[in-house]
């Protein structure tokens, strides 16, 4: 048998039924998968690289798949405003990284999606803010920085689509294209660092049929899920992933 990260099938079994969870999130919202992926496995993985690594290549196909079958919904101006703000920040948030305490930053932040998730919940139908475009590098940019700072960078665009009031279909599609983006960067780093091994290759095959479950899953919630109740469960989704950074 070929080798993989996983030490029995105890381990297999924990992490096939946290990406079905994660997949289902993650096909359902269009974000989501790797806090609850990352953030549940590296309890259980001595090297938290694994989980990292097998996130980012698992991802990729609901990535390709929802930005392809969405394609119409997709609106490239911001997003390659944004995409340039992520650009620029990036190394930035990495530069901090290594000069400013980061505790109080995600504390901070954490109370920030929190907050963000319960005023969300609480507006009105059509209480949105149309954010100009002029603004994309801006949110970019700090989206940049925290991805750079702590690998969390989806709060600042995830809020954007939020406040500016698309449909859930689209609010999917410009999130998974700009992740996607963002793996079609990292994917090459990583592979040039000596982080896409062939045991994590063989372990994201190994797990293939519990994600295409989740994505499954996911896509069935998305269609037959109501407008109200999706921005609903992303207000809540914001708010509780702010508490996981807190309590990371």
């Amino acid at each position: 048998m070929p080798e993989t990260i996983f030490t029995g099938p105890a381990l297999y079994a924990l992490t096939c039924a946290v990406l079905v969870v994660a997949q289902l999130v993650y096909v359902l919202f269009g974000f989501g998968s790797g806090l609850i992926t990352v953030g549940a496995l590296a309890l259980v993985f001595p090297d938290l690289r694994d989980p990292v690594v097998m996130v980012l290549l698992v991802n990729l196909p609901a990535e390709v798949l929802v930005s392809w079958r969405s394609r119409h919904e997709i609106r490239w101006r911001p997003i390659m405003g944004l995409g340039a703000g992520i650009a620029v920040g990036i190394p930035v948030g990495a530069w901090l990284l290594e000069r400013v305490p980061t505790t109080p930053l995600l504390k901070a932040l954490g109370v920030f999606l929190v907050l963000v998730g319960a005023v969300f919940a609480a507006l009105p139908p059509g209480g949105r803010w149309r954010p100009r475009g002029a603004l994309a590098p801006p949110v970019g940019l700090v989206s940049g920085v925290l991805n750079g700072l702590f690998g969390t960078g989806g709060p600042p665009v995830i809020i954007w689509y939020h406040l500016a009031d698309v449909g859930k279909s689209a609010f999917r599609a410009n999130l998974m294209t700009i992740f996607l983006l963002m793996t079609l960067v990292r994917a090459p780093s990583y592979a040039a660092a000596g982080l896409i091994t062939t045991p994590r290759l063989w372990s994201a095959l190994a797990v293939a049929p519990a994600v295409v479950c989740g994505a499954w899953w996911g896509h069935r919630a998305h269609v037959r899920i109501s407008e109200r109740t999706f921005r609903r469960l992303v207000a809540l989704l914001l708010a509780v992933i702010g508490a996981g950074l807190l309590a990371r």
